[in-house]
């Protein structure tokens, strides 16, 4: 019995936008618990069903929520049924979307958007913040864009209320030069940044200008040893030319232990920072939980980075990093150097500390690939409640696999997709929304 679907219809919006280190720029700059089982809702169709957007290829094993699809491609922020059909869209006018955007548990809408006047323009920049209602009614605005800085990439809701976003900062040429850069250009470091919405006052921030040494230059500051020193970030490994930023593309809030997870595209790793340090002691080498002041806490992903030996996990990009709880994490793995992405799911080390080298690498305890799934750039995954795993695939759409990596559900939207995010039908999120 074939199971009918209507189609969707839209008119594709293509424009040049990238979430990886060929992202185009102007000028000087870039201008738990175990999962809980669910049962079966929709019956299995004979044959899989497929229409124009959706293939059902094992309905018994689907996850009968609701994905919210960030399509920047075609400027669009929805929540649609496995069905295919949309279920709510934000309108957003003559708003254009940058990157992200995330359903809060009151039923708003966290956004990334490209701000009215942009002078660093590398892929992903931002430059404005909003929190909306369903209809599209600004609650909350924030904009940081600036010749100096720019937000960019990703945005997150802390559970202290507060909003953290990653941002650019400029580090002039002299000055780059002066602490041994190898460029002949202004460089963009990473930065991240909380703010306190009721105020919009910055109360806390990192920035990784402050904990940079190079092997370049002996007259020049920061001289040193990465292998001897791989809590520093060597500010000249990444071939920043002709994107002078280090292109972090997403983080990850632990609230057990106080940390960000920091994916950074350039150097093909994630980088581990204390939250707990304040607003001074971030920009030193003490203070803070473990006492590394913004000094990281843990690296891996590319131990080559820090002259290390351990085992290389990302060939090349990497985004998404998705901290799940109990020390696991799903990451996307693009695979540009092997044309072929992978999605895995890591074990962290149980404890962050002085002990821990930046040899060890964090176990692979589940992975997918397939030979259709490759996107180079953007791309995530997120763990639903019966234990799937939901998968973005950029330039292609979504995927639905179960813990066997059997593929259940795919949906077809080429273009842009930046992340998608998954919601029960009964989430908070949901009731607080007000479909009906």
């Amino acid at each position: 019995m074939t199971r009918k679907i209507n189609p969707l219809f839209f008119l594709s919006l293509f424009f040049v936008l990238a979430c990886s280190n060929d992202d185009s720029t102007i000028g000087n700059g870039p201008i738990a618990e175990p999962p809980i089982a669910q049962p079966p809702i929709l019956n299995p169709p004979e044959p899989p069903t497929v229409s124009e957007d959706i293939e059902i290829l094992n309905a018994s094993l689907i996850h009968d929520g609701y994905v919210l699809i960030n399509d920047v491609g075609r400027n669009r922020v929805y929540l649609m049924d496995k069905n295919g059909s949309v279920v709510h869209e934000w309108p957003l006018g003559n708003r254009q979307l940058a990157m992200d955007a995330n359903l809060l548990k009151d039923g708003t809408l966290l956004i990334g958007l490209k701000s009215e006047t942009q002078f660093i323009t590398s892929g992903g920049a931002a430059g404005t913040i909003q929190r909306l209602d369903k209809n599209g009614t600004i609650l909350w605005n924030f904009n940081y864009s600036t010749e100096n800085h720019i937000t960019h990439h990703d945005v997150e809701l802390l559970p202290n209320g507060n909003i953290m976003a990653l941002t650019w900062e400029r580090l002039p040429e002299s000055d780059a030069k002066a602490i041994g850069s190898k460029f002949d250009f202004d460089i963009f470091t990473e930065a991240i940044i909380e703010i306190n919405p009721e105020t919009n006052e910055i109360v806390w921030e990192w920035n990784a200008k402050d904990h940079l040494i190079q092997d370049f230059d002996p007259a020049k500051g920061n001289f040193g040893t990465i292998s001897e020193n791989p809590q520093l970030i060597d500010i000249n490994y990444a071939d920043l030319n002709p994107d002078p930023v280090m292109h972090s593309n997403g983080f990850s809030y632990d609230m057990d232990n106080d940390i960000v997870y920091l994916s950074v595209n350039n150097v093909g790793e994630v980088w581990v920072i204390d939250h707990s340090t304040s607003k001074a002691e971030s920009a030193t080498h003490s203070g803070g939980n473990f006492n590394k002041g913004g000094d990281l806490v843990y690296r891996f992903g590319n131990p080559s980075v820090s002259k290390a030996s351990g085992e290389k996990l990302f060939q090349k990009n990497n985004h998404h990093p998705n901290f799940l709880g109990n020390g696991k994490m799903l990451i996307f793995s693009n695979g540009d150097l092997l044309d072929k992405s992978t999605v895995l799911e890591l074990s962290l080390p149980a404890e962050l500390d002085s002990k821990i080298s930046p040899t060890v690498t964090p176990a692979i305890t589940w992975s997918f690939e397939n030979p259709s799934l490759h996107a180079p750039k953007a791309s995530g995954a997120v763990r639903l409640p019966n234990g799937n795993t939901l998968i973005t695939e950029n330039d292609f759409g979504v995927w639905e696999v179960t813990p066997a990596k059997e593929v259940v559900w795919k949906y077809t939207q080429p273009g842009f997709i930046w992340r998608t995010y998954a919601f029960s039908k009964d989430a908070d999120e949901i009731k607080a929304l007000q479909l009906d």
